[in-house]
């Protein structure tokens, strides 16, 4: 098996943690960006070495990934780690799973309640903007594969309503709209661009989200097999969609939910198991 990269904003939890373990087991070797400190460093950790004992290599940053500078500095160690411009020694799946925003309302009952311009540039240049600065720059630097990988994870939120969720739900429609852009202007490249919906998942991002657990338990009773979607799931599909078999899957927003989003009812307490 020729030797494959991942890149993976936002590879210290959640869908981008179980994605960079997932694609190891399927022959990746691991470049992490993750913006982490001491407390969760432990969980970083068990990621890594995850990683190595499937034999894959794990080369890890913990930086602002929105930071502008930061992005050219590790696009360039990476640049500088690959010793030619050989197929192998590319990145062949960018993920972007950034979850740092503000929730906050747009309107309260006072300016200090509501969100600040500068929290809104911030949401949006983070949860949405980075990844097209990131795929500048693997592109720029010829560190993107051909017949490459880019998925952005995207939520349902793109296009509904959830308190204090405005700026995120923002983000999420921007993202989904790069990604057709970059599904478009990387065609000659065959590079096949996609935003992951995954269904509402118990995550450390998700938590801070207000009402969460009422969220939770709406997804849990009206899923069709009555159980949340997992990092695990959105990490596997992503690995599926890797394969060469599916080249031609570009362009879309694809539902890994398990059937949760199409129903919109919960039922009655007797169905509840």
């Amino acid at each position: 098996m020729k030797k494959k990269w991942a890149l993976i904003l936002g590879a210290s939890s959640g869908f981008g943690g179980a994605s960079a373990v997932e694609l190891a087991k399927a022959g990746y070797s691991i470049f992490g960006i993750h913006l982490d400190r001491q407390a969760t460093m432990p969980n970083v950790n068990k990621i890594i070495k995850k990683i190595e004992k499937e034999g894959q290599q794990a080369v890890f940053f913990n930086i602002n990934a929105a930071d502008h500078i930061k992005i050219n500095d590790t696009l360039d160690e990476i640049k500088e780690r690959f010793a030619s411009d050989k197929e192998s020694d590319k990145v062949h799946v960018l993920i972007h799973s950034l979850a740092f925003g503000t929730l906050k309302p747009y309107i309260g009952s006072s300016p200090s309640e509501c969100i600040t311009p500068a929290q809104m540039s911030m949401t949006l240049d983070v949860m949405a903007h980075s990844l097209v600065y990131w795929t500048q720059g693997l592109v720029f630097r010829n560190l993107l594969a051909e017949r490459g990988r880019i998925f952005a994870l995207t939520s349902a939120g793109s296009h509904t309503v959830i308190p204090n969720y405005g700026a995120v739900s923002a983000a999420k429609a921007a993202l989904e709209a790069h990604i057709r852009q970059l599904t478009v202007e990387l065609g000659h490249m065959k590079v096949a661009c996609n935003a992951i919906m995954a269904g509402i998942t118990d995550t450390p991002a998700g938590r801070k989200i207000p009402n969460f657990d009422k969220m939770l338990y709406s997804a849990e009773h009206k899923n069709p097999q009555k159980r949340l979607t997992t990092p695990e799931d959105v990490a596997r599909a992503i690995v599926a969609l890797c394969d060469e078999k599916c080249d031609w899957i570009s362009g879309n927003v694809i539902g890994v939910d398990g059937g949760e989003y199409i129903v919109n009812y919960i039922g009655d307490k007797s169905s509840h198991k």
